[in-house]
């Protein structure tokens, strides 16, 4: 498909200015920053024409050298020694600073200079709200960006709250929801599926879907993130957060246009007709933790046995839950969400399933199972199984798969994330009524199992997890 003019981040940061932007990450020192959002940002600075000026805060006692050797550090992997890479290594500054302080938080601004603002929020949810509590009495420039990760709240209720307190700060289309997961290729690519192929979009409905799948397994473990992760687990680290807004992409209507307000506003529609399947939580959803095994050539121990994790917690590392969309085209299809850590073999796709064909002739042999469209969302690629006459008897048919790497794209996923932040396009953000519906659709599940009537179950680190949920 057809990608943006790689110039529209650099050039719309600075519009109207001629000051390059500011991009302030608030959580320096913490592991999102150094594992992705550097990388990313290196990755978007050595494939665009671009300037800005980067600011690390923490509570960490860093000074700008400390704060410039792990940025130089990131952008050695990732990015050209471009004279624009450069600059921004050389000219990186670090602010010690409570961010939940709003003296802190006063003095980190008026370093920042004049131009264009961008404050990204590398932070748990509980602490980013507190900062943007803060921020509240401090005065921010108009044109400020606001960046926040996901999860966005911790329930319908504080994410309304957010919801209050980032509107008070800017309008809703400076305040960007990121999510990785949709980035722009991503993004893309199920839409030009979706909207382009007359002979696909023409099936993908209830009368000729049997299922869909939306798959995000890692074949990661917790990998040192207790702090944030033994308070979330996977159902709201991964299916709140991430997948729910993959099938919203997936069942929307066509939109009118790929603008912010068209795709969003189609999206925001499918979440609104989405619920657990039969409105029953218990019996369409399962939750599980992992227990020490192999995964690949690493030994992996028990998620209990892991540092920083609170075995009296009962967080699950394994999260599946069955959605129906109820809208004309939907009805009656379910949409299973599933993901889980210390899995074999990374697996984040959607897997849609059609139904059998109403009738396969006698002496027609070998057909077993029904096709099935495989969309990759890491790696990007798409797979079609179907089934042909077979080499030898014709009368047999045999199961064949075509399948073609789709762009992935030239950057990073977080390289994608602060490209259209730097462009002021929020269309591939999370709108704040998106953000509370997505809370909503889960409660349930989450309220049942707190209340334990689903019960916790074990899965061996290295297997492929749970069998699938059935449904009626």
């Amino acid at each position: 498909m057809t990608r943006p003019e790689p110039s529209t981040a650099a050039d719309s940061a600075d519009a109207g200015t001629g000051t390059p932007p500011t991009l302030v990450v608030l959580g320096a020192a913490g592991d999102l920053t150094t594992r992705l959002l550097l990388p990313g940002l290196a990755g978007l600075v050595s494939r665009r024409s671009m300037k800005l000026q980067l600011f690390g805060s923490d509570r960490v006692d860093w000074d700008d050298d400390q704060w410039r050797s792990r940025v130089r550090r990131a952008f050695a992997g990732e990015a050209e020694h471009t004279p624009a890479a450069d600059t921004i290594v050389r000219t990186a500054s670090y602010v010690k600073a409570d961010v939940t302080a709003t003296e802190d938080l006063d003095h980190l601004l008026q370093k920042c200079g004049s131009g264009p603002l961008i404050l990204y929020f590398a932070l748990p949810p509980a602490v980013a709200e507190q900062a943007c509590q803060a921020l509240t009495r401090s005065p921010l420039p108009a044109a400020t960006r606001l960046v926040i990760e996901k999860p966005f709240g911790s329930d319908p209720a504080s994410a309304e709250r957010l919801n209050q307190i980032l509107t008070r700060l800017v309008p809703e289309d400076q305040i960007y929801r990121v999510d990785h997961y949709l980035g722009l290729s991503t993004v893309l690519n199920i839409f030009g599926l979706r909207f382009t192929n007359r002979m696909l979009e023409s099936v993908l409905d209830s009368t000729h879907v049997a299922s869909v799948d939306i798959l995000l397994d890692e074949s990661l473990a917790l990998e040192g993130r207790a702090g944030y992760y033994d308070q979330a687990g996977a159902l709201v680290d991964m299916l709140q957060s991430h997948a729910l807004h993959v099938l919203s992409l997936l069942a929307m209507e066509p939109p009118a246009s790929l603008t912010a307000r068209d795709v969003r506003d189609s999206a925001a529609a499918v979440l609104r007709a989405t619920r657990v399947w039969g409105n029953d939580p218990v019996g369409s959803s399962r939750r599980a933790r992992y227990t020490a095994g192999t995964v690949g050539d690493r030994v992996v121990s028990s998620y209990v046995d892991e540092e920083g994790v609170d075995p009296a917690r009962g967080t699950e590392t394994f999260a599946e839950v069955v959605m129906e969309v109820n809208t004309w085209r939907w009805a009656g299809v379910p949409f299973r969400l599933r993901t889980g850590k210390a899995i074999r073999n990374l697996n984040k796709r959607v897997i849609v399933t059609f139904k059998e064909p109403r009738w396969v002739p006698e002496g027609l042999l070998g057909y077993e199972r029904p096709d099935r469209i495989h969309i990759g969302l890491d790696p990007e690629v798409l797979r079609v199984d179907f089934n042909i006459n077979g080499v030898g008897d014709p009368r047999v048919v045999d199961r064949v798969g075509m399948g073609v790497d789709l762009d992935p794209g030239d950057l990073p996923p977080y390289g994608q994330v602060l490209a259209g932040v730097l462009a002021g396009d929020p269309t591939l953000s999370v709108r704040g009524d998106q953000a509370v519906q997505t809370w909503q659709i889960i409660e349930p599940v989450l309220r049942a199992w707190r209340d334990n009537a689903v019960p916790l179950q074990d899965y061996e680190a290295g297997s492929d997890g749970p069998a699938p949920l059935r449904v009626a």
